[in-house]
C-alpha cells in the first residue's frame, strides 16, 4: 500500500503548486453569464419527433465590420441569414459539455432589415446512438451587448412544421429516414426577410443560457466547440445506371436538366455517385400534385435472393436489388418546391422513385452537398506506382467519411466514435494532416464517458453505454500515441487521471500471478473466430486481454515517467514485469515456438503472437520465427482488416518489414470488388458496412513503414527513418510534423542508394541502414550509401 499512499500525497502536494496557464475559451466565458434564453414551440413537450423554425428580424442602420454570435440547439441546428446557410451544429457532446458554435455573421448582413432564422429539428427516439438530448430547445447569444439584440428569448416567432414525421425503417443507430408531405407543410422561404411571419406564435422560454460551471444539473452546459466549421462542398451525381417510366436527358444527373415523370406514372431512376460520398441530398421539384416519391441511399446493391446479405461487385447493377434506407415526400403540387435532407446520408446509390397521380411531376434538380471535418491532406507519396496511389486515395476517402465532429466507426449504420476503430483513425490523421482537432476532441469525449468503475465506454457519446473493456486499454494507447507524435504535455497529463482509474479497474481483476480473470464486460478483440468476445480459459484468463494489459501499463510507465508522477510509473513496470513472467510462463508453447491463447494451449491466434511481439515478449531470432509462423500457419485465428493494423506492426518490428507489399492482398480484393471505401470485414462479399476508417492503416503504412518515417521521442522531437523499400528503387515522400514535415527520398542509381533526409527546425534524427544508424540534423540530410 505504501507506494500508492505516496503517490496521493504527492498529488495533493502538486496541487497548490500548479501552473497558471493563459485562459481556455471555457474559463474566458464563465466569468460572464449568458442573457439568452433556451427557446421552444410553445406546446411542444421537448422529447417528441420533431421540426422546428424559428426566425427574428433586424433593422441595421450600416453593414457591420463584425457581429459575431453563439449558437446551439438540442437536437441539432441549421442557421440561415437572410436565406444563406451559415451554420450547422451542435457538435456533438453530452449535456455536461454541450456545445455551441461561434459565427460571425457579417458577411451575410447588410444595411437595412435582416432575418436570422433556425432550422431546429429533435428526432426523438428515432435519434441516433450517438446523439445525447435533455430536450428541444433553440440559443443564440450575441458576443456583445451590440449583438445581444439577436439574443433568442419572446421577440423570436416560431412555427413547428407538421409535414415532417419520421420513416425508422429497418436497423440503423444512425439517423433514421424522413417523411415530408409537403401539402401540410410550412409554405414558401421562411428564410427570407420578406417572409410574412405574422401567424407565427412567439418562442417560450424553457431554460436559461448557462455555461459550464455554472449549470445546475444534466440540462445544457455550455462549452465554446472546439472544432471548425465542417466541409460543406456542390457535389453532383455521376450516373443514370437505370430509368424506367421515364425518358431522361442525357446529360442527368452530371448535369442539371429537367425530367418529366407523366401523371398516373410510377417511375425508378438508378443513380451512381460512383464512389461512396456523405452529403446532404436535395431534391427539387414541381408539380405532381399528390404525387409520392421515394429517395433511397445505399453504399451498395444486393445479390437477388440473397436476402440482403450477399453484395458481389459493387460497380455492377444487373441481377441485383436495392435494400437501404429512405426518405419519403409528397407533393402539394406547387411550382419550386425544394427537399434537403436534415442530416447527411451516405450512399454511393441513390434510387428515386416517383408515383404520380393526376399530374406530371417535373424533378428540376438532384444533387448533393458533401460534408465532412474539413481535413487537408498534407502527406505526399512520390511514386508512379498506381496501386499504392489508388489505395492511399481509398483509405484516405474512407477516413474522411468517418471523420465530421467526432470520428466514427461507418457513416452509413452507426456513427458512433468507437475507441478501437478511433486509435487507428487518429494515426492516420497524424500521418497525413497537421489538424489534431479533432483527435484532441476525441480523447476528451472518452475521458468524459468513464464510468464512476473507471472504465470507458466503449464508444462515446451516446446515449446508451456499452462497455468494451479492452477498448479502454486503447485509450491508454490513443493518449501515448498523441504524446508520441504531437506532444503537448499539459493536454495528456490532464488526462492519466483516467488513465490511471482504467488500470485501477482492470488491476480489480487481476489474479495473484498478475493474469486477468474473468475479463469484465464486452470482452471484444477482433470480428475473427472466437476473439470477438468468446476467448476464455477454464480459469477465467486469456493471453489477448494479459497481452493488452502488459502493453497498456508499458505505455502508462512511459508517460508517467516524464510527465506524470514517478511512483506510478514505478508501480506500472512493477506490475508489466510480473505479468510478463506470467504470460511467459502460462501461454508460451515451446513445441509449436508460439504464444497460445489459454492455458489450456488448445488454440493459437495471429492476435495473440502480435501483440507478444509488440509488448516485447520476444526478441531477435525467436521474434523472427513466431513472425514468420503467423504468415504460413494457417491454422492460427487469423486477423481481419481491423486488426491487421497489429500484425503488420508486429511483422515490421520483427525484421520483415521489406515484405509489406505482399500483405495488402485484402485491399487488392476489397478494390476488384468496387469499392471505393475499405470494407469493415474481411469477408468483402457479405460484410456490413462498406466505410470503415480502421482499415485504412495503409495510409499511415506507406510512410511509416516504407519511408520508414516515425516518432523516435514524445512530440515527434526526435524522428527515426528506418525504411523498408522492398523491390522499390525510386520513392519518396513528406508527412507533416508539428514543427513543419518530414520528408524522405530513395533512388537507386549506379549501384548506390542516393537518400535525402529532411528534417524541420529545431528537430534531430537518426537514419537506420541495415542495421547501421547515421545521425541527422535539421534540414537537409544526404547519404550516397
Amino acid at each position: 500500500m505504501k507506494p500508492y499512499l505516496l503517490s496521493i500525497l504527492l498529488m495533493l502536494a502538486l496541487l497548490p503548486a500548479r501552473k497558471t496557464f493563459a485562459q481556455t475559451p471555457e474559463a474566458e466565458n464563465s466569468s460572464r453569464q449568458w442573457n439568452a434564453q433556451w427557446i421552444a414551440v410553445p406546446g411542444d413537450n421537448g422529447t417528441s419527433y420533431g421540426v422546428f423554425y424559428f426566425r427574428k428580424s433586424i433593422n441595421l442602420a450600416l453593414k457591420p465590420a463584425s457581429f459575431k454570435v453563439h449558437v446551439s440547439a438540442d437536437n441539432r441546428y441549421k442557421l440561415y441569414v437572410n436565406g444563406k446557410l451559415v451554420s450547422l451544429g451542435p457538435a456533438r457532446g453530452d449535456t455536461y459539455y454541450w456545445n455551441y458554435e461561434t459565427v460571425d455573421l457579417a458577411p451575410y448582413l447588410s444595411a437595412g432589415e435582416n432575418t436570422v432564422a433556425a432550422l431546429v429539428w429533435n428526432e426523438g427516439q428515432y435519434s441516433p446512438a450517438a446523439q445525447i438530448s435533455y430536450r428541444t430547445g433553440f440559443i443564440l447569444q450575441g458576443n456583445s451587448p451590440a449583438e445581444e439584440v439577436l439574443n433568442t428569448n419572446n421577440t423570436w416567432k416560431c412555427m413547428r412544421d407538421n409535414g415532417h414525421t419520421p420513416v425508422p425503417g429497418y436497423f440503423f443507430a444512425a439517423s433514421k429516414g424522413e417523411m415530408v408531405d409537403f401539402r401540410q407543410a410550412v409554405k414558401g422561404d421562411w428564410t427570407a426577410t420578406n417572409y410574412d411571419d405574422t401567424l407565427w406564435r412567439t418562442a417560450d422560454k424553457v431554460g436559461d443560457g448557462r455555461l459550464k460551471g455554472t449549470a445546475w444539473g444534466i440540462e445544457w452546459a455550455l462549452v465554446p466547440s472546439t472544432l471548425p466549421a465542417r466541409e460543406m462542398t456542390y457535389q453532383r451525381l455521376q450516373k443514370l445506371r437505370a430509368a424506367v417510366g421515364a425518358d431522361v436527358p442525357a446529360v442527368f444527373p452530371q448535369q442539371k436538366a429537367a425530367v418529366t415523370i407523366p401523371a398516373n406514372t410510377t417511375a425508378v431512376l438508378l443513380l451512381d455517385q460512383t464512389f461512396e460520398t456523405n452529403a446532404y441530398v436535395t431534391l427539387n421539384f414541381s408539380g405532381g400534385k399528390d404525387a409520392a416519391m421515394s429517395l433511397g441511399y445505399a453504399e451498395s446493391l444486393y445479390k437477388k435472393g440473397s436476402k440482403g446479405v450477399i453484395k458481389g461487385n459493387r460497380d455492377e447493377v444487373e441481377g441485383k436489388e436495392f435494400v437501404a434506407r429512405i426518405d419519403s415526400l409528397i407533393s402539394d403540387g406547387s411550382p419550386g418546391q425544394s427537399y434537403t435532407t436534415l442530416n447527411f446520408r451516405t450512399y454511393r446509390y441513390i434510387r428515386l422513385i416517383v408515383k404520380t397521380q393526376n399530374e406530371p411531376l417535373i424533378i428540376d434538380d438532384l444533387y448533393g452537398t458533401f460534408t465532412g471535418y474539413p481535413f487537408k491532406r498534407s502527406s505526399v507519396l512520390n511514386t508512379d506506382n498506381t496501386e499504392i496511389n489508388k489505395m492511399l486515395d481509398i483509405g484516405w476517402r474512407t477516413a474522411r467519411l468517418n471523420a465530421w465532429e467526432t470520428y466514427t466507426d461507418c457513416p452509413y449504420y452507426e456513427q458512433l466514435q468507437y475507441i478501437g476503430d478511433t486509435r487507428i483513425q487518429a494515426m492516420i490523421s497524424y500521418y497525413n494532416t497537421s489538424d489534431n482537432r479533432l483527435a484532441r476532441n476525441a480523447l476528451t469525449q472518452m475521458d468524459h464517458s468513464r464510468l464512476p468503475e473507471g472504465v470507458t465506454a466503449s464508444c462515446y457519446p451516446s446515449r446508451g453505454t456499452q462497455v468494451i473493456s479492452p477498448f479502454s486499454l486503447w485509450y491508454i494507447g490513443m493518449l501515448h500515441d498523441y504524446w508520441m507524435y504531437r506532444g503537448d504535455d499539459d493536454f495528456i497529463k490532464n488526462k492519466l487521471p483516467g488513465e490511471r482509474g482504467v488500470l485501477d479497474f482492470f488491476s480489480k481483476y487481476q489474479q495473484a500471478d498478475g493474469s486477468l480473470k474473468n475479463t469484465p464486460y464486452w470482452a471484444f478483440v477482433d470480428w475473427a473466430g472466437n476473439m470477438w468476445g468468446e476467448v476464455k480459459g477454464k480459469d477465467g484468463s486469456a493471453a489477448i486481454y494479459d497481452l493488452q494489459l502488459l502493453w497498456a501499463y508499458q505505455w502508462a510507465a512511459d508517460m508517467e515517467v516524464k510527465i506524470g508522477l514517478k511512483d506510478y510509473a514505478n508501480i506500472y513496470n512493477q506490475k508489466a514485469i510480473q505479468l510478463k513472467a506470467t504470460i511467459q510462463r502460462k501461454y508460451w508453447d515451446p513445441a509449436k515456438k508460439l504464444y497460445a491463447d489459454t492455458k489450456e494451449k488448445n488454440g493459437y491466434s495471429q492476435h495473440v503472437n502480435s501483440l507478444a511481439i509488440l509488448t516485447g515478449m520476444l526478441n531477435g531470432a525467436e521474434m523472427t520465427t513466431v513472425a514468420k509462423r503467423m504468415l504460413t500457419d494457417t491454422s492460427l485465428t487469423q486477423c481481419s482488416v481491423y486488426f491487421k493494423y497489429y500484425l503488420n506492426m508486429a511483422l515490421v518490428k520483427a525484421g520483415l518489414g521489406n515484405d509489406y507489399m505482399n500483405w495488402l492482398d485484402i485491399y487488392r480484393q476489397n478494390m476488384a470488388m468496387g469499392l471505393t471505401t475499405w470494407a469493415e470485414y474481411s469477408d468483402i462479399n457479405t460484410s456490413r458496412s462498406d466505410c470503415h476508417a480502421w482499415g485504412a492503416s495503409p495510409n499511415i503504412e506507406f510512410f511509416r513503414t516504407v519511408l520508414g518515417i516515425d516518432s523516435y521521442a514524445p512530440g515527434f522531437s526526435k524522428v527515426k527513418i528506418e525504411p523498408h523499400l522492398g523491390a522499390f528503387k525510386n520513392i519518396g515522400g513528406e508527412i507533416p510534423h508539428p514543427k513543419g514535415k518530414v520528408a524522405a527520398d530513395y533512388k537507386w542509381e549506379n549501384g548506390k542508394w542516393l537518400i535525402n533526409i529532411s528534417l524541420p527546425k529545431g528537430t534531430t534524427g537518426v537514419l537506420v541502414w541495415k542495421e547501421k544508424q547515421y545521425v541527422l540534423k535539421a534540414g537537409s540530410n544526404s547519404f550516397k550509401i
